[in-house]
């Protein structure tokens, strides 16, 4: 039976929290951007003035073995003070018995890396390359096996489980699915996990109409699904970015040297087709920012996107692409964005990804709701200063895509089942 935060009492129990520490980290291990650590506060927080005490568990990074360049022993002077206590840190997260048993209400301890161990992803490590399908079996048997013990001894740390991990939503790893099983009438969603999923809601179940899906990034085949799923859904569907010249290229157009994907044409197609069947405005780029190669101090042009020369190469959304594209969000009450519409990581290409943050902030200020997920959207409008002026910024870019393309994810299932 799933708990809700706000009403479980709390009072001298042990709360085993599995939070997404997966912070970035410099070559002194000084944390380059905490967001991840703030955004799981309040639920850590909540646990310790209701008088729990908290054990928190993370991965950082995907070691392969036990490294110290992914221990979390890196991140615990942070966490100490944006908790506002002194965080314990157990140096093995399956050696942990004691000091979970010692932990009194208002403490805090944070295990050691969980993917330290094969046991938390349940898939084998240190195969040999020319290992027999037999011998790959039996490797997978085996974790699988030993798999039960992990979680049964991070389970018997804790009278409750809260998962607040979006970014993991999407894994059925150990301590996001397994776990819960551990604690049927005491388990629960965090703070973070509960503003994603009514985040996701908004825009799939409970739109308010018209509803628009801005869809960008290079490649088709990352986000088929996806647009598979939105079409059937959205009233507007803006693809921008390298994905766009597949469409174009479709339709006839000539695209010059921009990235593409012939072997998804067919797809391609298919979307343009059911879309129009469906009265969905699907809304391309109609003029780009070329350049002549692929860095930032390239000479631009622009061309109309279905007419770019042979010699030149689609890098950014153009002035008339990017006003159709305002005219849609403006006239929106509901807006999804995810994947920039240019090449966001050169400074020369990310005028246009910088506007259609700047067009969803005052969307936002207009009173529509925008739901921005995604590694470079997150960052342009958290470049911008515009992340406090959009609806909400999703924190996991992999388990948002895989909830937008419709897909139940196991850390969510296993609370709410």
């Amino acid at each position: 039976m799933q708990q809700h935060i706000d009403s479980y009492d709390f009072t001298g129990k042990k709360a085993i929290v599995r939070v997404d520490f997966n912070v970035p980290l410099n070559e002194q291990f000084e944390i380059t951007d905490d967001t991840r650590i703030r955004r799981a506060m309040p639920t850590l927080k909540k646990v310790l003035e209701k008088g729990g005490s908290v054990i928190i568990m993370s991965h950082l990074g995907r070691p392969k073995k036990v490294d110290p360049k992914f221990s979390l022993k890196h991140i615990v002077g942070r966490v100490s003070e944006c908790l506002g206590v002194p965080v314990q840190f157990a140096d093995d997260c399956m050696k942990a018995g004691e000091a979970a048993a010692a932990l009194k209400p208002g403490e805090a301890l944070l295990l050691e890396n969980l993917r330290y161990y094969a046991e938390e992803e349940g898939k084998p490590r240190g195969l040999a390359e020319d290992a027999s399908e037999e011998e790959k079996k039996a490797a997978k048997a085996a974790v699988k096996a030993s798999q039960k013990e992990f979680v049964k001894t991070l389970a018997s740390y804790a009278d409750c489980y809260i998962n607040d991990a979006f970014g993991t939503a999407h894994r059925a790893h150990a301590s996001t699915a397994l776990i819960a099983a551990y604690f049927p009438n005491d388990k629960m969603f965090g703070y973070l996990m509960e503003g994603e999923i009514k985040a996701i809601d908004n825009v799939l179940k409970h739109a308010e109409r018209p509803l628009t899906a801005i869809i960008g990034g290079s490649k088709v085949s990352s986000k088929l699904a996806v647009l598979k799923n939105l079409v059937g859904k959205v009233d507007n569907l803006i693809i921008g970015g390298g994905m766009g010249y597949t469409f174009i290229k479709a339709q006839g157009g000539k695209i010059g040297l921009s990235l593409h994907e012939d072997e998804l044409i067919p797809d391609a197609l298919e979307i343009l087709k059911e879309a129009k069947e469906k009265g969905v405005n699907v809304s391309l780029s109609v003029e780009t920012v070329a350049g002549q190669k692929f860095e930032n101090d390239t000479p631009q042009r622009i061309f109309p996107t279905h007419d770019i020369a042979d010699d030149w190469e689609g890098m950014d959304a153009a002035p008339a692409s990017l006003e159709n594209w305002k005219k849609i969000i403006l006239a929106s009450k509901t807006i999804l964005w995810n994947g920039p519409v240019g090449v966001f990581e050169l400074p020369n290409f990310a005028k246009g990804t910088l506007q259609i943050a700047e067009d969803l902030a005052e969307a936002t200020r207009n009173g529509a709701y925008t739901l921005v997920g995604g590694g470079d959207s997150v960052a342009a409008v958290t470049q911008m200063g515009y992340a406090d002026k959009v609806s909400y910024v999703s924190t996991g870019g992999g388990a948002m895509l895989e909830a937008i393309e419709g897909k139940v994810l196991p850390g969510i299932a296993a609370i709410q089942e």
